[in-house]
């Protein structure tokens, strides 16, 4: 439960740092993670931030937008780099959210957070990403990763938001096929290798199914001009949410494509309005629950 002095106000200034730090390493590899670190005593809320780029593209320094102005809200963000598609396909990207969701619960009093308020954001391919750990946060596939001093700790995640996130790789796939966009249809294929496990890590599917699934609170933010998904995919994804039990929050900004660097200035600024009064609603309540 959030820390009974924990009070996030998203109207509230704050001015932040930002660094880089190794979250996690194997061997001669490591892999970093940007800290967006609100100045001040806290306790903070924190998120982790996972990156888009069809699976296979992208790094952690993607995306400022979001990041840095949830952290002029008082929010620590955490955002990673991770293994991706080719070399390292499925589900080597849901081991390292997994592990780095832990790393964040383990390490949050480092960065003035409060371990119990971590949840999770991500972009496209990582809407889909950050959504599917949250529903999956003891998935032996996705917990393999061990860390040290941690056993009592797993990957569920307070909430959990997908900005215009890939939510039916399959779908997506299909459409791509549709349209004879063969670099599209490659990067599902370098990450999920084939059609089977596209359907088994489809979001869609998995709620159809009726697989025993965390469900917590979840923002599905997207734009009614995004060419990028399916049409109706991500209203289709809150249907099912919502059916199976959980709480889920749609928003739709009318004329925006996928991507946040075609978004007009006063839709950014509103979707970053959104996110932050979600965050607000979510820790209040877990505040409450204490």
């Amino acid at each position: 439960m959030a820390h009974a002095s924990l009070h996030y106000d998203p109207a509230r200034q704050h001015t932040f740092t930002v660094r880089d730090i190794a979250y996690r390493s194997d061997g001669a590899r490591s892999w970093l993670a940007m800290v967006y670190q609100p100045q001040g005593d806290g306790p903070f809320p924190a998120l982790l931030d996972i990156h888009g780029g069809a699976w296979n593209n992208g790094v952690r320094t993607d995306n400022p937008a979001i990041a840095e102005g949830l952290a002029a809200s008082g929010v620590v963000v955490v955002s990673i780099d991770f293994r991706m598609g080719g070399e390292d396909p499925y589900p080597s990207s849901l081991a390292d959210i997994n592990y780095a969701t832990r790393w964040l619960k383990q390490h949050a009093a480092d960065f003035h957070a409060d371990p119990a308020t971590v949840g999770g954001l991500g972009v496209s391919s990582g809407g889909h990403l950050i959504l599917l750990s949250a529903m999956r946060p003891t998935d032996p596939r996705y917990a393999a990763l061990p860390l040290a001093g941690a056993a009592d700790l797993d990957a569920t995640l307070t909430y959990a938001i997908s900005c215009w996130g890939v939510l039916d790789p399959y779908g997506r796939y299909r459409m791509a096929e549709s349209r004879g966009n063969t670099n599209l249809m490659a990067n599902h294929e370098r990450y999920f290798l084939n059609n089977e496990t596209m359907q088994e890590a489809n979001l869609l599917h998995i709620l159809q199914s009726g697989e025993s699934v965390e469900l917590p609170p979840a923002l599905l933010i997207q734009g009614t001009a995004d060419e990028g998904v399916p049409q109706g995919m991500v209203e289709r994804a809150a249907e099912l949410y919502r059916a199976a039990g959980g709480e889920v929050e749609l928003a739709l900004f009318p004329g925006m494509p996928h991507g946040l660097a075609g978004w007009s200035e006063t839709e950014t600024a509103r979707m970053l309005a959104c996110l932050k009064n979600f965050i607000a609603q979510r820790l209040s309540t877990a505040v409450a629950a204490r």
